[in-house]
């Protein structure tokens, strides 16, 4: 690559769409797109990769005119858009799960502002989600995706990625998966709460003098806990086994 190649028409669009890519990838990953990374960092990360890969950007073979480059530009927001929304779904398992868990120990109400998503969450949904974030930087999920852009560049061409019904397939099918794997994780704690519920019930009706409310509900919590704790590298495996399920499949967009 010559230097009057690189400032000819076709590297200037190519490197916008490159950009567009990363961009994308920012917005929608659950590793990139955390809350409280400013979005001028965001930004200044795409430009980083941009530059990083550009020398290994092919040449572009689309015929650069008005229209198709703002085509080509909602491709590839749409590329790194349906990257997003797979390995969401996979991730939100254990947010889903979490709200469950909550829910059965009595912490529903006890809500704060997730920073990853910027919405309400029970506190153990954020806990867990905070946990499966550091364990997707653990297993370097991170360079995954990156090193899946660099092979995207050399088989889905910038501009040329196209829905295929096989995505939406799968995308109804993780939906449905990602309330199934949040039972299982759940399933634990809604259980021993739900045998801690009928034990209290038996004592109440036996004790009338039982005080649920100050007796009972400190110890479903606390047995809630420790179940919490003596499961939660078994949770982490799941969501690291659902990330990399999500994550081969993106192998189907080549």
């Amino acid at each position: 690559m010559t230097w009057p190649q690189v400032f000819s028409d076709t590297y200037i669009v190519g490197f916008i769409l490159l950009f567009f890519r990363f961009a994308a990838l920012f917005i929608a990953v659950p590793i990139f797109s955390h809350n409280n990374i400013p979005i001028s960092i965001k930004t200044s990360l795409a430009f980083f990769f941009t530059i990083v890969f550009y020398s290994s950007m092919p040449p572009l073979t689309m015929v650069i005119t008005v229209p198709s480059i703002v085509m080509a530009i909602l491709s590839e927001l749409l590329f790194g858009l349906a990257i997003g929304v797979i390995l969401q779904i996979a991730f939100n398992a254990i947010t889903f799960a979490g709200g469950q868990i909550s829910f059965m120990m009595g912490f529903s109400m006890a809500s704060a502002i997730d920073p990853q998503s910027g919405i309400s969450m029970p506190i153990i949904s954020q806990f867990l989600s905070l946990m499966a974030l550091m364990m997707l930087f653990a297993i370097d999920m991170h360079h995954w995706i990156l090193l899946f852009i660099d092979s995207s560049l050399q088989n889905i061409p910038l501009g040329g990625f196209v829905m295929s019904e096989n995505l939406f397939t799968y995308i109804i099918k993780a939906m449905s998966n990602m309330f199934l794997v949040g039972f299982m994780i759940a399933f634990p704690i809604t259980a021993l709460g739900l045998l801690a519920d009928i034990i209290f019930g038996m004592l109440m009706k036996t004790m009338p003098q039982f005080n649920l409310l100050v007796i009972g509900f400190p110890i479903k919590i606390m047995v809630s806990f420790a179940v919490l704790i003596a499961t939660i590298s078994a949770i982490m495996l799941i969501i690291k086994g659902q990330m990399v399920e999500a994550f081969n499949f993106l192998e189907m967009f080549f």
